[in-house]
């Protein structure tokens, strides 16, 4: 796990990336977090987007901004992705929360998403993100055990209009 870091999305990991890209689509899950849904065959201006993002430049209305980074190992393999947005807002309080992360399919009960929002708490806290919520869905056990093996502290859950019900932690970031 020592040899995991976190790295802002680049050109010199395009290769990697659309690996990391193609097996999520492949599986058929949902893509989270949100941004590795993006379409990556403009590579470059996927970066750029991603960028804007981060310093809130063309954002749609009722957005924040946000950081994008990959989970990387020693040879560059693109392990993770996460999103942290830098604001709440009610619709993040509620169901978004603060960061956002998946791991590969093939790479999932590994520990990896454990180190990922243990790095990303980091990055948050370099944002002055002193009390970060992260959430996830009821039926998502091992997201939750990651969340609580960070340090979260449960708060209410909230029900989403169709009925899924989103396990809410707050994380002390000091």
């Amino acid at each position: 796990m020592n040899n995991l870091k976190l790295v802002k999305p680049q050109i010199e990991l395009k290769n990697e990336y659309l690996s990391f890209y193609q097996e999520w689509k492949e599986s058929g899950e949902d893509m989270v977090p949100w941004v590795i849904s993006m379409d990556p065959s403009d590579f470059q201006g996927m970066l750029k987007s991603l960028s804007n993002n981060e310093e809130g430049v063309g954002l749609p209305e009722g957005w924040v901004s946000d950081s994008t980074f990959w989970l990387v190992d020693k040879h560059n393999r693109v392990l993770g992705a996460v999103n942290i947005r830098h604001q709440l807002t009610e619709h993040l309080y509620n169901a978004g929360g603060h960061i956002g992360y998946g791991i590969r399919p093939s790479e999932r009960l590994k520990g990896y998403a454990t180190k990922l929002l243990e790095l990303s708490l980091i990055e948050a806290k370099k944002l002055g993100i002193k009390d970060v919520l992260v959430v996830c869905d009821a039926c998502n056990v091992g997201s939750e055990r990651t969340i609580i093996k960070n340090g979260g502290k449960s708060d209410t859950d909230y029900i989403e209009e169709d009925g899924n019900v989103i396990k809410r932690y707050w994380i002390k970031n000091t």
